[in-house]
């Protein structure tokens, strides 16, 4: 299974962005990940296979949505009110097998997609 980002970019303080992530076959748990400069990779968000459960990293909460089309095989996340601090490379991950964690398990990774929010 391949994972395809995208939506990443530039934007000022308050404002939004939307990601994509495309997987290429069967998939089960998704998350978002992601990596400020100097930072380890931290989790975001994850996602159940069918899109019922949810669960958010305390720091993206209210401000952050993920949400999953099953026929499309794609998960996007839908970030408002961006911080300074969101800044990072965000990665997309995949399990092939149900978990019931959301923090880890992942098989499969996307490449990463930019986002850079401006003070």
């Amino acid at each position: 299974v391949q994972l395809q980002a995208s939506g990443g970019g530039l934007v000022q303080a308050g404002g939004s962005l939307r990601l994509s992530c495309a997987a290429s076959g069967l998939t089960f748990n998704m998350g978002w990940f992601r990596q400020a400069p100097g930072k380890e990779r931290e989790f975001v968000v994850g996602i159940s296979r069918t899109g019922r459960t949810t669960d958010y990293a305390d720091s993206v909460k209210g401000r952050f949505t993920i949400s999953r089309d099953i026929a499309k095989n794609t998960v996007y996340l839908q970030m408002n009110s961006l911080r300074p601090e969101d800044t990072a490379v965000y990665y997309c991950a995949a399990a092939n097998a149900e978990s019931g964690s959301y923090y880890s398990g992942y098989d499969y990774w996307g490449q990463g997609t930019l986002v850079t929010v401006s003070s």
